[in-house]
């Protein structure tokens, strides 16, 4: 069985968690939900983001120096090239491929130039602000048209981070890759990269400091604090984004009053994490509705708890853990949930875990029953396979009866599976960890396994 959701790191064997890392961990064919703010380059104390952040906007309006000496089709093409970005996996993308704007699109971004007079006379200084003319182009746009004028120094950012890493690069063409010097996309470009082994295409890594979930300049964000909507929206319930778009297009001053308050704001400006813990007065509400839970399945409970320890868990094991995805799966007529979570060996314990184990990932299956029965056992043992090693975990209510706790012994005595239980108790110790801050959850987990090691066979 293959690792669940592969990330980069993972499938180069490289134990770092991804709180410890300066970028964004690539997941194997599939996007990260997150996007290149520029505005985050713009407020960086980093003179480097500083330059880059200039460098991008340079790049950006030399397409009105184009327009004005009668290139339009050069500056047509060059933004209709920069629109998508694979090779930095970011974005809503389920198999990591985006696509194009298309011309009519990349005409649309062009016109501003020579609809809005001071865009054509100084040009823009966040160019976010495209948003706020022309329909389609959104947050993904955004992210990807900087990602492109500035690929050369992601490309440099990369390899650096690869060879403190050790992941391997290998020789790949780029087909498309901006020259700042000449202001033009080269073609087929041969650089060294990471790839994705499963269909070898090239991987760019993101600083984790240009990242939001949302750009700082953005259409929602204007709509709600800026647009005079009595003046722009139509009562009749026509479109209200084409009518604000056409509005915002003759009435400049609007937007530039918007960024100029932004940019006043811009220390509440913000990097997203990629994962965030849960508060702890979350945690304690959702230990709550576990412990009221009645075992079993009636009124969907077993699926209430389900989704209360998916969502409790992936925040009590954070950093040393990194919660990779809630995995269905069949057996025997049942469908079973499991909890996997990137086992980054973080602690002396999660090395052992690999070592003994070789467990690359952990597996946590939730059982909703007043007791385990042998059949749950042999559920999961069968599922610790390959890559998943032979280390697993099981979420219940209540401890192992004796005698399921004597099939566990007896299974790591006969074939050095390791199946341990987390009951209710035991999570509940987790949160008052959690709480307290004295020591981390992970090591009740710890605690659980070493209890389990004293009761078998030297």
């Amino acid at each position: 069985m293959a690792l669940i959701r592969p990330r980069l790191t993972d499938h180069h064997g490289i134990s770092c968690a991804q709180s410890e890392l300066d970028f964004a961990i690539p997941v194997f064919g599939e996007d990260i939900p997150l996007y290149v703010d520029p505005f985050l380059l713009w407020r960086s104390p980093s003179q480097q983001d500083n330059a880059l952040h200039t460098s991008l906007i340079n790049s950006f309006n030399h397409q009105n120096w184009l327009m004005r000496k009668g290139k339009q089709e050069d500056a047509t093409r060059n933004l209709i090239i920069a629109s998508e970005c694979d090779e930095v996996g970011l974005g809503v993308s389920a198999k990591g491929r985006g696509k194009r704007i298309g011309e009519n699109a990349a005409e649309a971004i062009l016109k501003l130039f020579l609809q809005i007079p001071e865009y054509g006379q100084f040009g823009f200084n966040h160019f976010e602000e495209i948003q706020l003319f022309v329909d389609g182009i959104s947050k993904d746009r955004v992210s990807d048209i900087a990602c492109n004028f500035l690929k050369s120094f992601l490309i440099d950012y990369t390899v650096e981070q690869c060879l403190k890493l050790r992941i391997p690069l290998s020789k790949v063409r780029l087909e498309t890759l901006h020259d700042y010097r000449q202001q033009k996309f080269l073609s087929d470009v041969e650089v060294e990269l990471p790839v994705n082994p499963e269909n070898g295409a090239p991987i760019l890594l993101v600083p984790k400091r240009w990242l939001r979930h949302v750009p700082w300049i953005n259409f929602e964000d204007y709509f709600s604090t800026a647009c005079p909507k009595d003046d722009v929206v139509n009562s009749q319930g026509s479109d209200e984004r084409v009518q604000v778009l056409l509005y915002n297009r003759s009435n400049y001053a609007m937007v530039a009053d918007y960024v100029k308050a932004k940019e006043r704001t811009a220390q509440d400006c913000q990097v997203d994490p990629l994962f965030k813990q849960m508060p702890v007065i979350s945690a304690r509400r959702k230990l709550a509705e576990i412990k009221k839970l009645p075992s079993g399945t009636q009124d969907k409970a077993d699926k209430k708890y389900e989704d209360a320890q998916a969502q409790l868990m992936a925040s009590l094991l954070y950093p040393h853990l990194d919660f990779a995805d809630t995995q269905s799966r069949s057996e025997g007529g049942a469908t079973i949930r499991d909890l996997i979570f990137y086992n980054n060996r973080s602690v002396d314990f999660l090395q052992e875990i690999l070592d003994d184990y070789k467990s690359r990932q952990l597996v946590m299956e939730m059982k909703n029953v007043r007791a385990i029965e042998r059949d749950h056992i042999n559920q999961l043992n069968r599922y610790l396979t390959n890559e998943l090693g032979s280390f697993g975990v099981l979420l219940t209510r209540n401890p192992l009866p004796k005698a399921m706790f004597k099939n566990t012994v007896e299974l790591w005595s006969g074939q050095r599976r390791c199946i341990i239980a987390l009951t209710d108790d035991d999570i509940e110790l987790m949160v008052e960890v959690f709480d307290s801050k004295q020591r981390m959850p992970i090591e009740v987990l710890k605690k659980k396994y070493v209890e389990f090691r004293r009761a078998c066979p030297s």
